[in-house]
C-alpha cells in the first residue's frame, strides 16, 4: 500500500502538526483541508459527525443523568427483577396483552362512551411498564389527522392511571405524555404538564430539557428555557460539577449548536471555567457549524488552560482529518497518541476510516484497517460496517462481500446496519434475488430488519419495475407485525 508515499509531498506542503505543552496545536487542523471555511452552512464538512457526538455523550452516561438521554427503560428492568413464579417471558406476554386491552378501550373513546368506567372494568393492575407501553402505542399513531384525539387519549389515560391505588406516576410517564403533546402540537398542554410535574416535586432531568428545547421554535424562547434550567434548583445535572456542562451536553444531543456557543459565553460570564468535557462539546459544535477557525482557537485555549486532549478529543480530530482527506496527518496523530500514552482503539480507527470512506478514499481506508490489525487491535462490528458501507458507496460490491464473509470468520456477527449496506449494494448491482435472500438470512440469524431495511429494499424493487416482489416484502413486513402503521410511508419511500 503506497498511498501515504503518494500523498507525502502534498501533505507536507505545510507543517502537519506541532506538539507542545502536551496538547495538539491547531496547526494539525489547519493543514487538513482548504474546502472547509467559516461558513455557517458548510454541510460538506459536517455530515457523518453524529456518531462522534454520540460517543462523547455516552462517555458520561450515568443513571442520575437520563441514562439514554432519551426514553428511560429502567422501569422495565425493575419490574422484572421479582416476577415470582412467572418467567420473564411469561411476564412480558401477560403485560403486553393487558397493554393491548387498555389501548383498545382508549381507541373507542367518543360521545356516549365512558372511557374511565371501561378501563376500570378491565381490572388491570397498572405498572410503570404497562403505562409506558400504552403511551408508546399512542405516540406511534400520532399524525396530522388524529393528533388532537391522540393528545386527548393520552391525557385521559394519564389521569386515570394517577387515580389507581397501587401506582404513582414516574418522571418517565410525564416525559412520554409531554412527547405526545409535542407530536400533537398541543404546546400549552405540554407546558401545563411541566408546571404540574415541578409543583409535585419531580426532578427536571436532561430528558425534560431535551423535550422542551426541541419544541421551542423561537431562539428567544429557547434561551429562556436554558436560563430556567441553569438557575433551577430541581434540575438533576449530576455527575457534572455545574449545570452548564449538563446543559451543553443536552444541546449537543439535540443539535442546537448555535445555542452551545451562547451558553458557553454565559458560562464564562458567570465565572465558571471550562474543562475537557466542555472543550470536546464546543469543538463538536463549532465543527458542526463549519467554523474551523473556532476549532483552532478552542484547541489553543484548551492547551493554554492546561488540559490535554483525551480519548474523545483525539477521536474528534481523527474524524476531521479523515473527512478532510489527510491520511498522513492522521498517521502522525495516531503515532503521537501512542507517545503520550493514549493507545488508539478500534473506535479511533473506525472514526478515521469512516471519515476517509466518506471522502471516497478506500485505499486509505484499507491501509488503516490493515494497520489496525497489525497493531493487534481487533476490528469490531462497527469498524467492519463502516468499511463495508464505504465499499458499497464506491461501487465495489465484491470487496464489501469479502469483508462481510470475513466478519463471520473473525467471530463478528453483522448488525442491522451491516445488512442494510449489503442489501443496498446488492440492489445497486441489480442482484435483487440475492438482496431478498439476505433479508431472510438476517432474520434467520436473529437480526430484525428495521424500517430503513424494508423501505430501501421495497423502493429499489419498485424502481426496477419488480412490483410483485416489492409487494411480497411489504406483505412480509406487515405479517411480522412490524411497521404496519408506517406501511403507506414504506410504499411511498424515496431514497
Amino acid at each position: 500500500m503506497n498511498f501515504v508515499a503518494q500523498l507525502g509531498r502534498r501533505a507536507f506542503l505545510r507543517p502537519l502538526c506541532c506538539f507542545r505543552f502536551g496538547f495538539v496545536s491547531p496547526i494539525i487542523i489547519c493543514s487538513y483541508s482548504s474546502s472547509c471555511d467559516d461558513s455557517d452552512d458548510n454541510t460538506s464538512c459536517v455530515s457523518g459527525f453524529d456518531h462522534i457526538e454520540k460517543l462523547i455523550r455516552e462517555n458520561w452516561k450515568v443513571p442520575d443523568f437520563d441514562r439514554n438521554m432519551g426514553i428511560d427503560d429502567d422501569d422495565d428492568e425493575k419490574e422484572t427483577e421479582n416476577v415470582g413464579a412467572f418467567s420473564r417471558n411469561k411476564y412480558y406476554e401477560t403485560t403486553r396483552r393487558d397493554v393491548d386491552r387498555l389501548f383498545d378501550i382508549l381507541r373507542q373513546d367518543g360521545p356516549g362512551f365512558d372511557v374511565k368506567s371501561a378501563l376500570d372494568e378491565l381490572n388491570v393492575r397498572i405498572s410503570g411498564f404497562i403505562v409506558r407501553q400504552v403511551f408508546l402505542k399512542i405516540l406511534k399513531i400520532v399524525d396530522s389527522e388524529n393528533k388532537t384525539v391522540c393528545a386527548r387519549l393520552a391525557y385521559k389515560f394519564f389521569v386515570w392511571c394517577g387515580d389507581q391505588e397501587y401506582y404513582s406516576h414516574t418522571v418517565n410517564a410525564y416525559h412520554l405524555v409531554m412527547q405526545i403533546f409535542v407530536a400533537a402540537e398541543e404546546f400549552k398542554a405540554m407546558w401545563r404538564l411541566v408546571d404540574e410535574m415541578m409543583e409535585k416535586g419531580y426532578p427536571a432531568t436532561a430528558r425534560t430539557f431535551n423535550i422542551l428545547i426541541c419544541c421551542c421554535r423561537e431562539v428567544g424562547l429557547q434561551r429562556t428555557v436554558v436560563e430556567r434550567f441553569i438557575r433551577s434548583k430541581t434540575f438533576n445535572y449530576r455527575p457534572f460539577k455545574h449545570s452548564y456542562n449538563a446543559i451543553l451536553l443536552c444541546l449537543l444531543n439535540v443539535n442546537q449548536h448555535r445555542l452551545v456557543e451562547w451558553v458557553y459565553q454565559l458560562m464564562l460570564s458567570d465565572g465558571y471555567s471550562p474543562d475537557t468535557l466542555t472543550y470536546n462539546i464546543l469543538i463538536c459544535a463549532e465543527y458542526r457549524l463549519g467554523k474551523l477557525t473556532h476549532v483552532h482557537r478552542l484547541l489553543d485555549e484548551m492547551g493554554k488552560a492546561g488540559f490535554s486532549p483525551d480519548f474523545h478529543t483525539y477521536n474528534i480530530l481523527l474524524h476531521i482529518l479523515g473527512k478532510g482527506h489527510r491520511p498522513l496527518a492522521a498517521l502522525h496523530l495516531l503515532n503521537h497518541m501512542r507517545e503520550v500514552g493514549i493507545h488508539p482503539s478500534s473506535l479511533h480507527f473506525t472514526t478515521l476510516i469512516d471519515g476517509l470512506s466518506r471522502y471516497g478514499d478506500m485505499d486509505a481506508c484499507k491501509y488503516f484497517f490493515d494497520e489496525m490489525i497489525k497493531s493487534e487491535i481487533k476490528p469490531d462490528v462497527a469498524c467492519y460496517t463502516v468499511l463495508i458501507n464505504g465499499y458499497i458507496a464506491s461501487g465495489k460490491l465484491e470487496k464489501a462481500q469479502e469483508l462481510f464473509d470475513d466478519m463471520f470468520a473473525q467471530g463478528q456477527l453483522p448488525n442491522v446496519f451491516t445488512y442494510n449496506s449489503m442489501i443496498r449494494g446488492l440492489c445497486m448491482a441489480e442482484k435483487f434475488k440475492e438482496a431478498c435472500s439476505m433479508l431472510k438470512e438476517m432474520e434467520k440469524k436473529g437480526c430484525a430488519p428495521n424500517f430503513l431495511v424494508y423501505s430501501s429494499l421495497i423502493y429499489n424493487l419498485r424502481n426496477a419495475g419488480k412490483l410483485s416482489e416489492a409487494r411480497k416484502i411489504m406483505k412480509h413486513m406487515i405479517g411480522k407485525g412490524q411497521y404496519a402503521h408506517r406501511a403507506s410511508r414504506v410504499w411511498s419511500y424515496r431514497k
